[in-house]
């Protein structure tokens, strides 16, 4: 047995189920012995959508997603996407082959030294320099990976270490991860604060549907009556129709749901993970936080910790129901701004403008989705308004990803967002900038034969860089591109292809779309003078 067969044993002993990457001449030992596995080796068309497509498959399944590449630029490609699901406490296991050890310590085609590349975007990484450590490395790699928070890890295997012979050398077996929870005396010190504040507020975000403590918060909301911000990666802990969900925060200014930050005297954090949402956009008067995660927050000047409760979140919202009282609140002010947020959507409903407004796009996007169907951001002036108008009923429900916030994740996230829910309808809800980042996997969706419907939003240009440069310059430069006849483009990749000329084809457009249960791309333009129309409204919005 050769070390990388010993390797894919491993691999199968983690549960692994697909491999996404790209072969190289470093990698073919792996990929040989994958060959002989029931591990499916998923081919992709870049070594960033790789990654992106691992860390989809592990926050959908709580399990490590795992992607390959060879070394030199096979590597560099896949930081990105290895970076991203770090930073968005995705699990995730990263492969690269490697030069062999015999031309390591001088300057050799394509070598870098990846260990310290990767050492910054991982929780932690390794090389595989003896054969007989291969178990421990790997055994490691996927303990810490799944481990809280969530995150990626790093294989490094030379070719010659991968070809070498091994015996007498088995896969360690998995080991049940422990369960901790707050003590008694932290959580009566929480219970008591809660119960003393007039105008709590709960923060929900990522760590809720990572821990999956759905459940427990809703059976809490319901008994201490205390409504529920949602951060961008926190949307659906708690249904969009409860009526103490205030939907969702994270655009700068004054939006309605932060004058409900001003108005609280005491904010609880859940599973927040703060790189997606600076405190400063949400707690300018620095409001006293109880902080309830699986780690201790990051030191930050406007995110005062009265208290930590930490351990498992399910474990611990359940103690604090358990022993808090029922409350009755006045909570008419909350649905006062769900009015407002709400009826901001329902005014688009009928909207004929063309190009279309982004809050019609949304409004029909979700009137034809399910409860459980899933739609994917990507990233560009879309998130934002998917981020903020599109109203999920369950988590993992709307994905984006706010970390890192790379470009070209919606795609490759579909694709795998299909095979894990092949029974649900996945949306990738793209622009064109962002689009054209990981297009070419539409050939791996056709090739998988996964009816994924891609969204475009079309506005030839890099619309949310626009944005920010006519907030902060009253003018705009280099963000216009060019575009090709996607009507085309979509065609040669087998995708069934569509194009919106009116604002009255989008919604039957999708729909039949839904009905086909085939593979179909939507080149919908867009108007974007809404986002500095929004940004005048929230400017005006007096807390």
């Amino acid at each position: 047995m050769t070390v990388a067969e010993l390797f894919v044993k491993c691999l199968e002993q983690e549960g692994v189920e697909y491999v996404f990457g790209v072969p190289g001449e470093e990698n073919i030992d792996l990929l040989d012995a994958i060959y002989d596995s029931e591990i499916e080796f998923i081919v992709t068309r870049h070594e960033t959508s790789a990654a992106f497509m691992a860390g989809t498959y592990g926050r959908l399944t709580g399990k490590p997603g795992v992607c390959l590449a060879t070394l030199g630029p096979g590597a560099t490609n896949l930081m990105t996407g290895v970076a991203n699901a770090n930073m968005d406490h995705a699990p995730l296991v990263a492969i690269t082959g490697q030069a062999g050890l015999d031309r390591q310590h001088k300057t050799s085609h394509q070598y870098y030294d990846l260990i310290n590349m990767y050492e910054p975007v991982t929780k932690w990484n390794a090389q595989i320099k003896s054969a007989k450590i291969t178990p421990e490395v790997v055994r490691k790699a996927f303990q810490v990976a799944g481990q809280e928070k969530w995150g990626a890890t790093h294989i490094d295997l030379p070719e010659d270490i991968a070809g070498m012979d091994i015996d007498d050398t088995s896969p360690l077996v998995p080991n049940e991860r422990p369960h901790t929870k707050a003590s008694q005396g932290m959580v009566e010190q929480a219970v008591n604060m809660i119960e003393k504040a007039k105008h709590p507020l709960i923060l929900a975000g990522n760590g809720i549907t990572r821990q999956q403590a759905t459940n427990e918060l809703q059976t809490f909301i319901q008994k201490t009556q205390i409504p529920v911000v949602h951060s961008f990666m926190g949307k659906g802990s708690i249904s969009w129709e409860n009526e103490l969900s205030l939907l969702t925060a994270g655009i700068s200014g004054n939006d309605y749901i932060t004058c409900g930050f001003n108005g609280s005297d005491l904010i609880i954090t859940i599973g927040f993970d703060m790189a997606e949402y600076p405190p400063k956009n949400w707690n300018r008067e620095n409001k006293p936080i109880i902080h309830i995660d699986t780690e201790e927050a990051e030191t930050d000047a406007n995110y005062p910790v009265a208290l930590n409760l930490l351990g498992d979140i399910p474990a611990n919202l359940e103690q604090l129901g358990e022993r808090i009282s029922s409350a009755s609140r006045d909570n008419s002010w909350v649905a006062s701004v769900r009015e407002q947020a709400l009826n901001e959507l329902q005014a688009f409903y009928e909207d004929a403008h063309f190009p279309i407004k982004p809050q019609k796009i949304i409004a029909d996007l979700r009137s034809v989705l399910s409860e459980t169907d899933i739609a994917i951001s990507d990233v560009g002036a879309h998130k934002m308004w998917m981020a903020r108008m599109y109203h999920a009923h369950e988590p993992n429900t709307c994905l984006i990803s706010n970390g890192l916030a790379s470009m070209g994740v919606a795609v490759p996230s579909a694709i795998a967002a299909k095979m894990v829910h092949p029974e649900r309808n996945v949306v990738a809800v793209c622009g064109d900038g962002s689009f054209q980042m990981t297009g070419a996997e539409l050939e791996t969706a056709k090739r998988l034969n996964l009816p994924i419907i891609v969204l475009m939003w079309r506005d030839d240009g890099y619309g949310l860089i626009e944005w920010h440069q006519l907030r902060t310059f009253d003018r705009s430069s280099y963000i216009k591109f060019g575009n090709p006849d996607y009507r085309q483009l979509a065609a040669s990749y087998g995708f069934e292809p569509m194009t919106i000329t009116k604002a009255d084809e989008l919604k039957p457009s999708l729909e039949k779309a839904i009905a086909m249960n085939k593979p179909v791309f939507i080149d919908c333009p867009v108007d974007y003078s809404e986002n500095m129309k929004l940004t005048e409204k929230l400017g005006d919005i007096i807390c």
